[in-house]
C-alpha cells in the first residue's frame, strides 16, 4: 500500500473530509491520464496514519491536517478484470480502513443508442465505442462505513479541474458495490 502524494486544492467550496479526499483522489488518477484500468484505495483517517507514519507529516499541509481528514492509499496490483463486480465481491477491507474510493473509466452514449445493439457482447461494446455521440468518463466513488458517499464524474471532452461534477448519487450502482466491500 502506498499513501498518495497531495494533489491541488479543489476550487470549489467543499470542506467535508470525503469530499475533500476524494476531489484529491480524483485529481491524482487524473495526473495520469485516460485510459487507465480501474483504481481502488482505502480510506483512513489522516491522524491514524501520520500516528504510524509520522515521516508522512511533512507532505501534509492546510486540510490533509484538519481534523477528521481522511488519506487516500492506493491498493496496487490489482488483478486486471473486465468485471468489476467479481473484483469488488472478493475485497474485504479490515476495521482501520473507515471508507474507500473506486475510480474507473467508462464509455457513456445517448439512451437511443442502446437500442438495436448486437446480441453479442462483445459486438455491443465495439458498436458503442464506435457510435459518434459517445463520451468518455471517469468515476470516482468514495463511501464511508458511516454511510456517506461522494461520486465525481470528469468527461474526457471536458479534461479539467474545474469541470469535474460532485454529487452523492452520480453512480448509485457503484456506491452499492464499494460500500458492500466495507460490510463486516
Amino acid at each position: 500500500m502506498r499513501h498518495h502524494e497531495r494533489v491541488s486544492q479543489s476550487s470549489r467550496p467543499v470542506a467535508d473530509p470525503l469530499s475533500i479526499a476524494a476531489l484529491d483522489t480524483e485529481r491524482h488518477v487524473a495526473a495520469s491520464g485516460w485510459d487507465q484500468n480501474p483504481r481502488l484505495f482505502a480510506l483512513v483517517p489522516t491522524a491514524d496514519l501520520l500516528e504510524r507514519e509520522p515521516h508522512l507529516r511533512a507532505g501534509m499541509h492546510g486540510s490533509d491536517l484538519a481534523e477528521g481528514a481522511l488519506s487516500a492509499i492506493e491498493q496496487e496490483n490489482l488483478p486486471p478484470t473486465s468485471n468489476l463486480e467479481s473484483l469488488l465481491g472478493g475485497i474485504a477491507w479490515p476495521e482501520a480502513v473507515v471508507g474507500a474510493a473506486l475510480a474507473v473509466e467508462r464509455i457513456v452514449v445517448p439512451p437511443e443508442a442502446e437500442r438495436d445493439l448486437p446480441v453479442h457482447a462483445q459486438s455491443a461494446v465495439d458498436a458503442l465505442a464506435a457510435h459518434p455521440a459517445r463520451q468518455d468518463v471517469r468515476l470516482l466513488v468514495a463511501v464511508t462505513r458511516d454511510g456517506q458517499s461522494r461520486c465525481l464524474l470528469r468527461q474526457r471532452a471536458h479534461d479539467s479541474d474545474d469541470q469535474v461534477a460532485l454529487g452523492d448519487d452520480i453512480a448509485p450502482g457503484l456506491v452499492h458495490a464499494l460500500r458492500a466491500t466495507l460490510q463486516d
